[in-house]
């Protein structure tokens, strides 16, 4: 994942930018860039539908495309070759071949390290089981997620959290989850957090956001498969003017070029449509540059510790520990043998 500077509050808004943050970084972050990412996020924000859905592919599909001929690129896209070529030339290039060693040599000065490990991980995968080859993607994920955080944008985030009057947090599907898990974070130092899908969908989502103001911020969560409700409402709390923090896959996310600040988690999953591990864990780092921004969050997670000790595990109110237990039960043996 990682985090993006923030754009100048107009309309419409262009596409975050962040600056790479490390050699092992996320490849769709890595590209969008470069000279010619660059050109393709224009596309992807001002083009025609037919630019915006060949831009998209080829944010999404980088080593890929170095492989394809211009048919096998136009079906993939579902456009005709000739839309192709004139895409080629509107972005600067000769011709479909230009824009495609264009690419190959993008890749080749940004996504190497990158491209070694997740051929090291192929190669592994052809001798060990799905499940190993899973967890592998999962740490790969995370580690291309933190090569590439920005941290003085991650505190950014942080601040205006904290500056809220309210935090919405807002994720459908599977990622309604992650929305959850980020809620029960935020709420011991935020002072209102809603979550806006909670038990309900679309109605219960839209119900929430009607109160919203240019005093609060919307954390909005989404990966592929990117949801359409997702997206409108997202809209719907920029034109009513609140900050909005996008948690997504990659600058080519419908989200990114719709949010303040785009925090990037890398989803890449070879069975799965995306995967969640990295996101999760951009969650918990997010949780703990809030606990830690300010004195008071930490008397505050201090407290909260205190308050909730008593019903854990051995706690007062809690189930019995075993040694609680055997104390209390010897206690009465020897009450019962005085007797």
């Amino acid at each position: 994942m990682k985090a993006s500077a923030s754009p100048a509050r107009s309309s419409p808004r262009t596409p975050a930018a962040p600056a790479l943050a490390g050699a092992l970084s996320s490849p769709d972050a890595a590209f969008a860039q470069s000279p010619l990412g660059q050109a393709l996020m224009h596309v992807l924000a001002t083009g025609s539908a037919s630019q915006r859905q060949i831009a998209d592919y080829l944010l999404r599909n980088q080593m890929r495309v170095t492989a394809l001929g211009i048919e096998e690129l136009a079906d993939s896209c579902r456009v005709s070759t000739a839309t192709i070529s004139r895409f080629a030339r509107d972005i600067g290039q000769r011709n479909y071949s230009a824009m495609r060693s264009a690419m190959a040599e993008t890749l080749q000065a940004l996504l190497q390290p990158v491209d070694k490990l997740r051929h090291t991980i192929e190669r592994r995968a052809r001798a060990t089981s799905p499940v190993t080859e899973s967890l592998e993607y999962a740490a790969a994920n995370i580690a291309a997620t933190s090569g590439a955080l920005a941290l003085p944008d991650m505190h950014a985030v942080v601040r205006h959290l904290t500056l809220a009057q309210v935090v919405y947090v807002m994720g459908f599907g599977l990622s309604s989850n992650l929305a959850g898990m980020l809620v029960q974070h935020l709420q011991p130092f935020c002072p209102h957090v809603v979550e806006v899908v909670g038990i309900g969908g679309s109605e219960v989502a839209a119900g929430h956001l009607v109160n919203l103001t240019a005093s609060d911020v919307l954390v909005v969560i989404s990966f592929p498969r990117y949801t359409l409700d997702c997206i409108g409402l997202a809209n719907f709390a920029r034109d009513r003017g609140a900050r909005i923090v996008a948690l997504t896959d990659s600058p080519a996310s419908p989200l990114a070029e719709l949010a303040d600040h785009a925090l990037y988690a890398q989803s890449t999953h070879p069975v799965l449509p995306s995967s969640a591990s990295a996101a999760l864990a951009m969650i918990e780092a997010l949780a703990v540059a809030l606990m830690v921004s300010n004195k008071d969050n930490v008397e505050k997670a201090a407290r909260l510790s205190e308050v909730i000790a008593a019903y854990l595990y051995g706690g007062e109110h809690g189930v019995q520990g075993p040694r609680k237990t055997a104390v209390k039960q010897r206690k009465a043996v020897h009450k019962k043998q005085s007797l």
